[in-house]
């Protein structure tokens, strides 16, 4: 009797890719709609709007600078981890790495601060 394999490995297809996707394009979608529609509407100041697109943007450049943060600080020290294990001479360059993907966050919150600091 021939051996039964329980490995099945499937290759992502096109549409499944798609189907994976398309809540983040659902998403993005929606707020472009609302961004269009926002600057359609006839106002008679423009300083209403801005307040809220000054907190949106101040928002948008500390939340991504975090998760890029994260992200470089992740691949820089889980590596850097490895590195060090084989050559213990490697720990200032870890940290200097490290310190570099924390300086993302602190742009991120210089540009915040200038944003909000304008008015």
């Amino acid at each position: 009797m021939p051996a039964i394999s329980l490995k099945t490995e499937r290759k992502p297809t096109r549409t499944r890719k798609l189907l994976l996707l398309s809540p983040f394009l659902a998403a993005l979608f929606l707020f472009t709609f609302s961004m269009i529609s926002t600057f359609a509407q006839q106002t008679t100041t423009t300083t209403q709007a801005a307040p809220s697109f000054d907190i949106l943007g101040a928002g948008l450049a500390v939340g991504l600078c975090g998760i890029g943060a994260g992200l470089a600080i992740y691949g820089s020290t889980s590596s850097g981890l490895a590195a060090m294990v084989e050559r213990p001479e490697l720990t200032t360059w870890v940290l200097v790495f490290a310190g570099l993907g924390e300086g993302i966050a602190i742009y991120g919150l210089v540009v915040a601060i200038l944003i909000l600091g304008r008015h």
